[in-house]
């Protein structure tokens, strides 16, 4: 669907393309900025204007962005495509315009496709173009004259040609000095006479010169003669003239070919480049009128709008109304002094009644509003503030100013009305007569009911005012009824009524100063224009006597209404002032409280990170006492024992286990957040399930360091990593739990193990010998075994001289030797020291 071009006439859409076309680079732009017509497919115009913001973007960025040299070259590609020759001026611009458009291509190639991806998107399809540029360089000077060297031929033409007009020139100069020439001549000079070199004879001296005669003066005085002596020459350098010209001819021809034969794409580079360089304009013409990219929004008139998102905007109305303009000026009036106008419709109410006196702005208002969704829907950013948006109109209609006709005897509510009649008859999908129906400019809508905007201009006016005002209602009534958005302007009081009781219809006026007697330009929605005739008639100067004759003249109910007006108008700015004044102190609130917020978190931050600090220390002290434990374990099980020593060490354990126990109260944070329970860690004496080796036993020790538990499983005892761990059922396993299970914390020695004579060590890494062997040697002394086996195979040797190394050093072995017989190089028998 297409707006009506009458539409677009009345909005004065085509002075907007004509103001478009002044910042385009070239003609093929131009005639594109001068055919330019909204689009009423959502999609499309979504990325006309991503397409020109993203050109305004890029020319901020970077101001001396240009297409370059490019010229529209397209009439010339064609010609030459249909087997014409070129002259050497169009195949200059030809290869100007290829090489701005590689170094085009080149650059834009070059940009971040996440910032202009729709503008990387139309350089790439820019054609590589075949390499014509340096051929016509090669061979078209810049005068756009063919060059010497384009052709070997024609360098030797025009060198002989050179020769032979030097050789003419000195015979014809020997000829003018020689006394039987020279004094037959009216000159002493050589003259041009039909392409041929002439000398000026006198007519009275003809038979001194033998030669042809090309021309005489007008007097007859006169004769140009080519003397016979150099007719030969002559011939022979116009011969020469004409096989240049027959050379110059098959260049250009052949030159003319290459271009034919890259015609389209030639074709398809300019009508590219021009797509993007009305892009560029579009940019230029939005910055030069401070415009805003509008937000284009899907909707439908049989689609509910969204809930309001913040109930606590001072007019939530505006946040979900799908069509806005916030500050909205007239592109084509002076900006500096144009009166911005706000407005929306779609919410709360889809029509708009602007009142108020001649001149105030009514027209103004409207034209704005179809106007710059014109603009926007042909991809144009608009004169206005954010936020701003738009729905995309399948139909915009207009009917502003009088369009009375005297040659069609229509008066002005005639000419009205039979617009007025168009366009609810394409509103309603409904026929018409056919003397109404203009199919040029109006088509009927779907049954859809796709949006439309219906712009009326004093509607009703130009007749009996009680008939016009309920003409006018039922007409806004109907429009009510189709779902559309529209705005009209009318002086009819019975309308502000109507429009302040019926939903969907919202009153609106443009301000008047009573003071200064002028309008202001201001609109203010929500109120009713008053009528000032009176008050202005007093303000003038016209006698009291006769102002008051005629207000009680008035209808009672229309003064009524008037000084009901004014003391809303009274009330309304009296809350402007206090919303004024609300808004202020909300943001001095938000203010505090975002300070108050900023102030709160750095104390929490600070807290956290001196709680952090302490904790990190007391973990220190932690690690530290655990290190002293450790330490004392490994003197337990490395040093001859004796009971004065046990004791000793009994007694450091005790108090070591105390400072641990203290420094872990230490650590606990002073208040902990509730948690949910968790299994507390293994203990000795917990009973597990060795899950390797499938057997219940009792943990007898636990090495936190090395993540291992002893466990007594029967009548030995084995060292497993705490994973293979399990704890069986019945044993407490939360923290709940443990304030019934607290197992004794002093350290005693451990009953006699049951370990066996036998240690395999076959298959074992060098680095776990020493220690897991220490500790088989401590649990043999302790079971009372005086003489143990150990089983390291004989491989290479290495695993067999770590052993006897440890064993060499132990204070708990007294000698040690091979096992002979029984595993003999294999196997190592180690005896122990007697308890």
């Amino acid at each position: 669907m297409n707006i009506a071009p009458q539409t677009l006439e009345t909005l004065e859409f085509f002075k907007i393309r004509e103001h478009l076309a002044r910042y385009t680079a070239f003609s093929a732009s131009r005639e594109l900025a001068l055919a330019l017509l909204p689009s009423t497919q959502l999609p499309e115009v979504r990325q006309a204007l991503a397409l020109t913001s993203e050109a305004r973007q890029l020319l901020d960025e970077f101001p001396d962005l240009s297409i370059g040299g490019i010229r529209d070259i397209r009439r010339a590609a064609r010609h030459a495509e249909r087997g014409g020759v070129l002259d050497g001026a169009s195949l200059l611009e030809i290869a100007g315009t290829t090489m701005a458009a590689r170094q085009l291509r080149t650059r834009l190639l070059k940009l971040n496709p996440e910032l202009f991806p729709l503008v990387i998107e139309r350089a790439a399809l820019l054609p590589i173009l075949p390499p014509l540029e340096d051929e016509i360089l090669r061979a078209i000077g810049d005068d756009g004259n063919v060059l010497d060297s384009a052709s070997a031929e024609l360098g030797r033409l025009r060198r002989e040609i050179r020769i032979a007009f030097a050789r003419l020139q000195e015979k014809l100069q020997n000829m003018i000095g020689s006394a039987t020439v020279g004094a037959a001549l009216q000159e002493p000079l050589i003259t041009v006479r039909n392409g041929r070199y002439v000398v000026p004879v006198k007519a009275s001296h003809r038979k001194d010169v033998r030669g042809l005669v090309h021309d005489q003066s007008s007097s007859g005085a006169t004769l140009y003669i080519e003397p016979m002596a150099v007719v030969e020459l002559n011939n022979r350098w116009r011969e020469l003239q004409a096989a240049e010209e027959e050379e110059v001819q098959r260049i250009l021809a052949a030159l003319a070919e290459r271009v034919g034969l890259a015609a389209p794409l030639l074709v398809a580079a300019v009508e590219a480049i021009a797509e993007l360089d009305l892009a560029f304009a579009k940019a230029k013409y939005a910055t030069s009128l401070r415009c805003v990219a509008p937000e284009v929004v899907n909707w439908s008139p049989d689609v509910p709008l969204p809930p309001v998102a913040d109930p606590q905007l001072v007019d939530p109305d505006r946040e979900r109304a799908p069509l806005l303009l916030t500050e909205a000026r007239h592109p084509l009036l002076e900006q500096s002094t144009v009166v911005p106008v706000t407005l929306w419709l779609g919410a709360s109410f889809r029509l708009l009644l602007i009142t108020g006196p001649n001149t105030g702005g009514k027209t103004v208002a409207l034209k704005t509003t179809g106007l710059l969704a014109l603009m926007a829907q042909a991809g144009l950013h608009i004169p206005a503030a954010a936020p701003s948006r738009l729905p995309v109109f399948h139909h915009i209609f207009a009917d502003i100013g009088d369009e009375q006709s005297i040659e069609q005897s229509l008066s002005t509510f005639s000419s009205h009305m039979r617009t007025i009649i168009r366009v609810l008859g394409a509103l309603e999908a409904a026929p018409l007569p056919e003397e109404l129906w203009d199919a040029d400019h109006w088509k009927l809508l779907s049954e859809e009911r796709p949006p439309a905007l219906v712009l009326f201009d004093e509607l009703g006016a130009g007749t009996d005012p009680v008939e016009g005002a309920a003409l006018a209602r039922a007409i806004v009534e109907r429009l009510l009824e189709l779902g559309v958005l529209g705005v009209a302007t009318t002086h009819y009081a019975e309308l502000k009524a109507f429009a302040y009781n019926t939903d969907g219809v919202q009153n609106a006026s443009v301000e008047f100063d009573l003071e200064t007697l002028a309008p202001t330009y201001r609109l203010s929605i929500g109120l009713p224009g008053r009528s000032n005739a009176l008050a202005i008639a007093r303000r003038l100067g016209l006698d009291p006597v006769l102002v008051d004759r005629a207000h009680s003249t008035l209808d009672r109910s229309d003064a009524a209404v008037e000084d009901l007006l004014a003391g809303i108008h009274k009330e309304r700015e009296a809350t402007s002032l206090a919303l004024l004044r609300a808004e202020e102190l909300r943001v001095d609130a938000a203010k505090y409280r975002d300070r108050l917020e900023h102030e709160w978190q750095q104390f929490q931050q600070q807290r956290e990170q001196e709680t952090e600090a302490a904790h990190r220390e007391l973990e220190e002290e932690l690690r530290e006492a655990r290190g002293e434990l450790k330490r004392l374990r490994d003197d337990f099980r490395s040093v001859s024992l004796s009971r004065q020593w046990l004791e000793e060490a009994d007694q450091r354990l005790k108090d070591t286990a105390e400072q641990v126990k203290a420094v872990a109260r230490q650590a606990r944070p002073a208040t902990v957040a509730p948690r949910t329970q968790e299994p507390r860690p293994l203990q000795p004496g917990d009973t597990v399930m060795v899950r390797s080796v499938g057997l219940k036993g009792e943990i007898v020790a636990l090495d936190h360091e090395d993540a291992t538990a002893t466990v007594q499983v029967g009548g030995f005892r084995m060292t497993v990593d705490l994973r293979e761990l399990t704890r069986e059922k019945g044993q407490p396993e939360t923290a709940n739990s443990r304030r019934d299970y607290r197992p004794e914390r002093t350290v005693s020695l451990p009953p006699p193990p049951d370990v066996s004579m036998t240690f395999d060590m076959r298959g074992w890494r060098a680095h776990e010998v020493s220690d897991r062997l220490d500790r088989y040697l401590n649990d043999a002394y302790l079971a009372g075994l005086s003489q143990v086996r150990l089983v390291h195979g004989k491989g290479t040797g290495a695993l067999r001289q770590i052993v006897r190394d440890v064993l060499q050093t132990h204070p708990l072995v007294v000698n040690f030797a091979g096992g002979g017989r029984d595993g003999g190089d294999g196997v190592t028998v180690a005896t122990l020291v007697d308890r």
